[in-house]
């Protein structure tokens, strides 16, 4: 694995770890209870900080070949759940008919920063370093 994929790797994996660790500190400290989209993109984003992890310790991007369904499904999901954060989904197509409502705003930072919108920045990044990551190691 070349330097340069390291360093993007290693990127990728803090922005999991922080997804991650951001995604507890919500349900866990601030007592935010998540809903089924959100515990949708939480199965998927998980597993990334130690499939990403194990690519960083044996310096293999090949652990992206893994990463890459849980990327694609977590960046939909999110996708999906912002739309309807924002309203341009109605309420009435998601999967949250039992629980907390998947149309909750618990946070709104600058009137726009959701907690799905994080989670659809974080897939996003992480998709976009994988992508870096794949033609780097193809020259």
């Amino acid at each position: 694995m070349k330097q340069f994929s390291w360093y993007l790797l290693l990127f990728a994996w803090i922005v999991s770890l922080i997804a991650t660790l951001g995604s507890l500190f919500f349900s866990e400290v601030m007592g935010f209870p998540p809903c089924t989209m959100c515990w949708y993109q939480r199965i998927c984003m998980y597993p990334l900080v130690l499939i990403l992890l194990i690519g960083l310790i044996r310096k293999e991007s090949s652990s992206l070949v893994y990463a890459a369904p849980l990327l694609i499904v977590g960046w939909f999901w999110s996708f999906y759940h912002t739309l309807l954060i924002f309203e341009v989904i109605k309420e009435d197509m998601t999967p949250c008919s039992i629980g907390v409502p998947c149309s909750t705003k618990f946070i709104n930072w600058f009137g726009f920063i959701d907690i799905p919108l994080l989670a659809l920045v974080a897939f996003t990044i992480i998709a976009t370093l994988s992508v870096l990551i794949y033609r780097e190691e193809k020259q």
